[in-house]
């Protein structure tokens, strides 16, 4: 080759690349030609509010990672995202009736689990604080799909791309992936915002998520205890008492088993880096794509068609997560049950709880499409009527014991058949009864005429009383 095709060649990529980053200035600009950007249609794909302020953020976020690509997620962006969507969430409600339910709660708790009160008091949060306590815990769960997507999607654009165009791609390749994942974050940010309309409290979600000081002592957003009141043919008090019993119970057992918080979290981000994205998948799906609306690409990562089928590894995982899931949430069902039967109305309440647990709202199930991962404990009833047989043939004290280390917890296998850890823990349907015990000795004594005579008739039989 020529110096002057050489450099012809050079040119040639020079121009592409600034082409691209042309196109992608109006794109984010919103103006420009029918490849352009339309801010509204593009957050009502990604989900974010229509307001002037909110996508001033997001276009200033897209710029800002287009002007000074990183190798890393900016994830500054979810934070600023999830205040802004939660700020819109009309007034505060009032903390009293929470305030008013927790030493209640906490006298009740005492009465039904070995397991102490946290050294933090309870307290109420607004949707704001609890944005701001949670974050770092939701982008510690989602952080590993994140960089999936992004270098998938990179990947794919790699072996896509004519090859005229390929150089100047390995020099937009930073700014695109720097793009892509503040694409990622600002919608992550928009589920968290929207997450904080849906919560009731801290463990709402079944895993403990606060951060900082005093997240121990367990939390209620009064917004959302009002929300889900109005909702039940409930006096709204007995309701707010009722979640306020729940809420401590999941504070106690993370405040007691420390190494719980851990170990599930581990497990969540395990599996989550175990989600690897089918590039094949995104090639197919990029030839539907029309090139005059790019916010298809957002609709992509939101739906969650980039997340491919659970493999066998990852089936294990999940059901591993499915199991600690549910045997928290039961043990939790449990004893609030029993601390919270004085309260009128509470089988109906508890009903409730439980299909809101099963079924979750909209912006968990869009947690779930962004980052693969349900939080759904399915198998809740199994696991309550577990922890309810442990403490019926044994105690409270043998039930909240198992808490004591991961290895004591039961299996999945014992969650289908409860009579594996009855036998694991010894104990048996004679065992768990003391007077049945007593009556079957008794009555095989007799049976073997080993019985010594009562004193009564003269043939060692008890007189009848008149």
């Amino acid at each position: 080759m020529s110096a002057n095709e050489h450099d012809g060649s050079d040119d040639q990529s020079r121009n592409d690349f600034e082409e691209l980053q042309r196109i992608l200035g109006e794109m984010l600009s919103g103006g420009g030609g029918g490849a352009a950007l339309d801010p509204e249609q593009f957050a009502k794909a990604a989900g974010i509010p229509v307001d002037p302020q909110t996508l001033q953020g997001l276009f200033a976020t897209l710029q800002g990672a287009m002007q000074n690509p990183s190798e890393q997620i900016d994830w500054s962006a979810t934070r600023r995202t999830a205040i802004e969507v939660a700020s819109g969430g009309g007034p505060a409600a009032d903390p009293a009736p929470a305030m008013r339910a927790f030493p209640v709660a906490t006298l009740w708790l005492d009465e039904v689990t070995e397991l102490g009160a946290t050294p933090d008091a309870p307290r109420t949060l607004s949707r704001i604080e609890w944005v701001q306590q949670s974050v770092d815990t939701w982008v510690g769960l989602a952080e590993p799909v994140a960089e999936s997507i992004t270098g998938a999607l990179m990947h794919a654009l790699q072996t896509q791309m004519p090859e005229e165009l390929s150089s100047a791609l390995q020099g937009a390749a930073p700014m695109l992936r720097s793009v892509g994942g503040a694409l990622f974050a600002v919608q992550l940010g928009t589920i968290i915002g929207k997450l904080s309309g849906e919560v009731v409290s801290a463990g709402d979600i079944g895993i403990p998520l606060l951060s900082g000081p005093g997240r121990e002592g367990g939390a209620l957003l009064p917004g959302g205890v009002a929300a889900f009141a109005e909702g039940l043919d409930q006096d709204p008090e007995a309701v707010t008492l009722y979640l306020a019993v729940r809420e401590l119970a999941h504070a106690r057992l993370f405040r007691h088993a420390k190494w719980l918080r851990l170990h599930l979290l581990s497990a969540i981000t395990d599996y989550s880096r175990g989600i690897h994205i089918n590039t094949d998948r995104i090639e197919e799906l990029a030839h539907d794509i029309d090139p005059a609306h790019p916010e298809q690409i957002q609709e992509l990562i939101t739906s969650g068609a980039l997340i491919p089928p659970k493999t066998e590894a990852q089936e294990a995982a999940h059901a591993r997560l499915e199991t600690i899931l549910a045997l928290i949430e039961g043990w939790v069902d449990v004893v609030t049950a029993d601390a919270a039967k004085r309260i009128p109305g509470a089988d109906a309440i508890a009903e409730m709880v439980r299909r809101r647990r099963a079924t979750g709202g909209p912006a968990e199930h869009a947690f779930a499409a962004l980052a693969g991962l349900e939080l759904r404990p399915r198998r809740l009833r199994e696991a309550a009527a577990l922890w309810r047989l442990v403490a019926e043939h044994s105690d409270v004290a043998t039930r909240d014991g198992i808490w004591a280390h991961p290895d004591l917890l039961p299996s999945s296998e014992e969650l289908d058949d409860p009579a594996l850890l009855l036998a694991r823990l010894g104990l048996t349907e004679a065992a768990a009864d003391p007077a049945a015990d007593e009556f079957d000795a008794a009555l095989a004594q007799l049976l073997d005429g080993e019985l010594p005579p009562h004193e009564g008739g003269a043939d060692g039989t008890t007189p009848l009383k008149e």
